[in-house]
């Protein structure tokens, strides 16, 4: 189990990627329609004024239920030993430990 302190930053991070992506995607849509560069500095001036943590690359994939930041299954949401552990206590229905 990851620490809790840990798991509420990354809650907070989305928060802040929420709240900014709105200003972020006009000020990209801005730099990307402009034609000079002395237009494309000072839009990005704006875009580096924003807060570092609303940017949506610093956000991490965490297990749901463990808050594991590592090796996670993007389709589940979940970390790679959390299946393995609900499979062998019979809670996935139709998925079975192989043997050789």
């Amino acid at each position: 189990m990851a620490k809790k302190s840990l798991i509420e930053k990354e809650r907070k991070k989305k928060k802040l990627v929420e709240k900014y992506d709105v200003t972020r995607q006009s000020l990209k849509r801005q730099i990307r329609g402009s034609l000079s560069i002395q237009d494309k500095l000072t839009i990005s001036k704006g875009l580096q004024s924003l807060p570092r943590n609303s940017a949506p690359t610093r956000l991490h994939n965490r297990c749901s239920l463990t808050g594991r930041p590592r090796s996670n299954y993007r389709d589940f949401g979940l970390s790679r030993h959390v299946p393995r552990e609900m499979a062998h206590t019979c809670v996935l229905p139709g998925v079975l430990k192989s043997s050789w």
